[in-house]
C-alpha cells in the first residue's frame, strides 16, 4: 500500500471523514507508536487495509474502517503507563472504547472491534468476523512498524559491505 493512497479512496474517506476531523483523533499525531510511527498513522493503515479486506470478503467494510481507526484510541505512552487493574493489552482497549463514545454512536459492531482488537493476547474472543480482520491487521501492523527500520539498517549495512568488497 502507497504512503498515502486512502487518501483518495473516495469510499473510505465517507467511512471516516468524520472522525478524522475530530480534535480526539488528531491528536493520535502526537503519540509514539510501535517506537518508529505514530498512533494516527498506525490507526489509518489498520483501518484502510481492514477496510479493503472486508469490501473485498463482502462484509461491513464501514464497521472496519471507523472501528479500525478508533482501536487505539488512548493518550498515554503505553511503555510507561502502568495500571494496578490489568496490562496495557488488557486495559487500552477499553479506554479505547470509553473515548470513542465520546466523540460519535458506535455500533455493536464497531465496539467488538474495538474491544476485541487485541485478541490472542487477551482472551475476548471477536464476535464478528471484521472484528478478527481487524486483530490481524493489527497485529501485522505492529510488526511491519517495528520491524521495518531494522529492516532498513540490515539493507544498508549488506550495501555497504557489497560496496566495501568491490572497492577492494
Amino acid at each position: 500500500m502507497k504512503a498515502n493512497e486512502w487518501k483518495s479512496d473516495p469510499e473510505f474517506m465517507n467511512c471516516i471523514s468524520d472522525l478524522l476531523a475530530s480534535n480526539e483523533v488528531k491528536q493520535l499525531a502526537g503519540y509514539t507508536q510501535h517506537h518508529h510511527s505514530t498512533r494516527l498513522k498506525h490507526c489509518i493503515y489498520v483501518s484502510y487495509v481492514s477496510y479493503l479486506i472486508a469490501k473485498k470478503m463482502n462484509l461491513d467494510y464501514r464497521a472496519a474502517a471507523r472501528g479500525g481507526l478508533l482501536h487505539d484510541l488512548f493518550y498515554y505512552d503505553w511503555r510507561t503507563t502502568k495500571f494496578d487493574i490489568g496490562t496495557h493489552a488488557y486495559m487500552h482497549p477499553r479506554v479505547a472504547l470509553r473515548n470513542a463514545k465520546n466523540i460519535t454512536e458506535l455500533t455493536p459492531k464497531e465496539e467488538d472491534i474495538i474491544l476485541k482488537h487485541m485478541w490472542g493476547l487477551t482472551l475476548a474472543r471477536p464476535k464478528y468476523m471484521e472484528s478478527v480482520i481487524v486483530s490481524l491487521v493489527d497485529d501485522y501492523a505492529a510488526v511491519n512498524e517495528f520491524m521495518s527500520p531494522v529492516e532498513n539498517r540490515f539493507k544498508r549495512l549488506l550495501n555497504n559491505k557489497g560496496n566495501h568488497k568491490k572497492n577492494r
